[in-house]
């Protein structure tokens, strides 16, 4: 398995996937939506999206957004997209495409990773745990909603 750098050629794949994510969300399936939103992305080149492949076929990706700590004053990543297609499951895809983002991360001298996930995603929790990933049992997440979710 390679685990790369997504660029504008991988636009068709990264569509497919991003749908079924945003569709694993609970969101109605619009690949036009999800085209249009990746093409932005590489257009103002304002996130990182990783590609985990094996044998030319795309089999997850994961979205970093840049972002910076007060705090820490130093930059940091959002990694607020992780998907991996049903035959890519199981196969250490997931665990991958994490270990490349934090790698991203440390070259980008970032202070950290940081990502949010539902309270009911036992599994990709477990996953995060024992890459050593922290629950923040400190601080509440809020997030104020200015249009709808579609």
């Amino acid at each position: 398995m390679n685990v790369r750098h997504a660029n504008p050629s991988d636009l068709e794949a990264i569509t497919a996937l991003f749908d079924a994510y945003r569709q694993f969300y609970r969101l109605p399936g619009d690949p036009a939506r999800a085209r249009r939103f990746i093409q932005d992305r590489f257009t103002r080149g304002d996130s990182v999206i990783l590609l985990a492949e094996d044998e030319n076929r795309v089999l997850g990706f994961t979205q970093l957004y840049p972002s910076f700590s007060s705090l820490s004053t130093a930059r940091v990543w959002v990694l607020n997209d992780l998907f991996v297609a049903p035959e890519g499951r199981r196969r250490g895809v997931a665990e991958a495409l994490l270990e490349r983002a934090r790698q991203h991360a440390e070259e980008t001298g970032a202070a950290y990773l940081e990502l949010v996930t539902e309270r009911s995603n036992a599994d990709a929790q477990r996953l995060y745990e024992r890459l050593g990933w922290e629950k923040d049992e400190g601080h509440f997440h809020y997030s104020l909603s200015l249009r709808s979710k579609s």
